[in-house]
């Protein structure tokens, strides 16, 4: 194929309504079709990414093998496609205006009013087209941040506008994607707020190709024939999109609505091939019909916003189908656990994973879960400052070194086995100065890691400032706890375990950000066949 095709993927009425999944869904039937498929998404907030934002606010921050601090919907995209994303699938406002500014600042526009139009949606242009022109992809999916009408996508729909205009229809197309509500006291879906969501889009110059339409209810075809009419789109693409039983339905439903069909036909690409979902399927009927459930507790500090530990609970759903066993979360807040009640809270649970986070709030807690998992023999998982707490916990109470803590908690601590990384220690600026992305890890044999793993030599993905203190290293080893990992390049510390212990594995690094659909992590799946066995004892 000479040209990339691109299709976008806008959202009107309300924000949430699963942009990141249909583009998720589509981009699986049409790789499923045997085309090369990537996604992007264009944020349309002013951070230079989400990595300083509060999980309260926009959810976990994903991160990819390039280092990129990205949007959440790049882990769907990830976990649907088996394929990596990296710092072109995630762009935001933040990131198009620094970079037009510093042209500006170096002279490039020299005699220039620089301007929205055409500076702005040049570079948002430009970066859209980065993948396209890679020559890797067939077709690449771009998912448009927020809701048509909101001052801050304004330039990215006019960008998408004129893109249509230089790529012509056949090779550029729009989906929206909208809400058709159920009125109760009407007892019928209304389409207005659709029609005026269309309407607000054709004001910036954009009809929309294709209609997806989120609701509780069947569209019937005298509802998709007004739609149609209304919106000015053919009635064969007015696709329903009904609420799920899981995400994971999804790409059989828009299989079944034709939406893969109406695309193909758009870009004038064949539809010949059939896709065949049968490793997607087989994953799914094994999640649906579990033959056992476990009680995993998650314990947290920002579990009121279950997508804060998105990536997490993805790994928990894939595991789990393979050993054809339900993962209940059981969501504790570290904030909540003290050393009198970690009894009460945690004693029947079949598997502990206390997660990543930043900053003091809360760590005694997941603490004291720490020794809980580690006194009482359940398989325990820590990722990130989850294995710092493990290593803070096993120097205070089994080193004897009672004053153990990070830096990170206590600068002043006497003991500080977990440590500022030496080249942080100047570092002011927040914003990715972290270590990042993909990280060598060399394992030794004779480990849990290594079993899970089947390999010594792997690579994983970081998020982090502070790194085990090597300095006390050899003390910690001969209490016990021993290093299994180690950063080949940096002699870093990546995982400790306690080799006593039935299952008790911490990691610097994040393993579920590499977790997919047809590929499960193996951490993961021998934490969750650790768990499994526990809970038959």
């Amino acid at each position: 194929m000479n040209n990339t095709k691109y299709v976008f993927v806008t959202g009107g009425v309300t924000s949430s309504l699963g942009k990141g999944i249909i583009a998720a869904s589509l981009a699986k039937l049409l790789q499923e079709r045997g085309y090369s498929v990537t996604i992007q998404k264009l944020d349309p907030y002013i951070n230079i990414d989400p990595g300083t934002l509060n999980p309260y606010e926009h959810g976990e921050c994903y991160v990819t093998d390039d280092g990129a601090e990205t949007d959440l919907d790049l882990g769907h995209y990830e976990r649907f496609l088996n394929i990596p994303t990296s710092q072109a699938n995630n762009v935001t406002t933040g990131r198009i205006y620094q970079s037009v500014i510093n042209k500006e600042r170096k002279g490039e526009f020299l005699g220039k009013t620089v301007q929205v139009i055409p500076h702005i949606t040049d570079e948002i242009k430009r970066r859209i087209k980065l993948l396209g022109n890679t020559g890797k992809y067939d077709i690449v999916i771009t998912e448009i941040g927020g809701t048509v009408g909101d001052i801050e996508s304004l330039p990215y729909i006019e960008s998408v506008r004129q893109l249509q205009w230089e790529l012509g229809e056949d090779n550029a197309i729009v989906i929206h994607l909208t809400l058709v509500p159920y009125l109760a006291a009407a007892g019928e879906l209304k389409t207005k707020p659709t029609q005026h969501s269309v309407k607000m889009l054709m004001q910036s110059g954009i009809g929309p190709n294709i209609l997806v339409c989120r609701s509780e209810h069947e569209i019937s075809e005298d509802i998709k024939r007004k739609l149609a009419l209304f919106c000015n789109v053919k009635k064969e693409d007015v696709i329903q999109s009904l609420d799920a039983e899981t995400i994971y339905d999804v790409p059989n439903l828009m299989f079944e609505e034709g939406l893969d069909s109406v695309v193909l036909k758009k870009l004038e690409l064949s539809s010949e091939k059939q896709p065949a979902l049968s490793e997607w399927n087989c994953f799914v009927k094994k999640y649906k019909n579990p033959k056992q459930s476990i009680e995993i507790g998650l314990i947290g500090k920002y579990v009121e916003l279950h997508d804060s530990y998105k990536s997490i609970t993805e790994a928990f759903i894939h595991a789990g189908s393979t050993h054809e066993t339900k993962v209940n979360v059981r969501w504790i807040h570290s904030e909540e656990i003290e050393n009198g009640n970690v009894e009460s809270k945690l004693n029947d649970l079949d598997g502990l994973l206390v997660a990543p986070g930043f900053g003091e709030r809360g760590i005694e807690g997941k603490i004291d879960a720490v020794r809980y998992a580690r006194e009482n023999n359940i398989p325990f998982l820590g990722i990130c400052l989850g294995m710092q707490m493990a290593v803070i916990e096993y120097a205070r109470n089994v080193v004897g070194l009672k004053e153990a803590n990070s830096t990170e908690m206590n600068e002043n601590t006497a003991h500080p086995v977990i440590n500022l990384m030496e080249e942080q220690k100047e570092i002011t600026n927040m914003g990715g100065t972290m270590r990042l992305g993909a990280w060598d890890c060399t394992l030794e044999i004779e480990s849990k890691a290594y079993e899970a793993y089947q390999n010594n030599n792997i690579s994983e993905r970081h998020r982090h400032r502070y790194e085990f203190n090597s300095d006390y290293k050899t003390q910690i080893e001969s209490a016990g706890m021993i290093a299994t990992g180690i950063n080949p390049k940096t002699g870093l510390v990546e995982v400790v375990e306690i080799p006593t212990h039935p299952w008790f594995v911490g990691v610097q690094y994040h393993p579920e950000y590499k977790s997919t659909v047809l590929n499960p992590h193996p951490l993961f799946l021998s934490f969750i066949k650790a768990a499994i066995n526990y809970s038959k004892k």
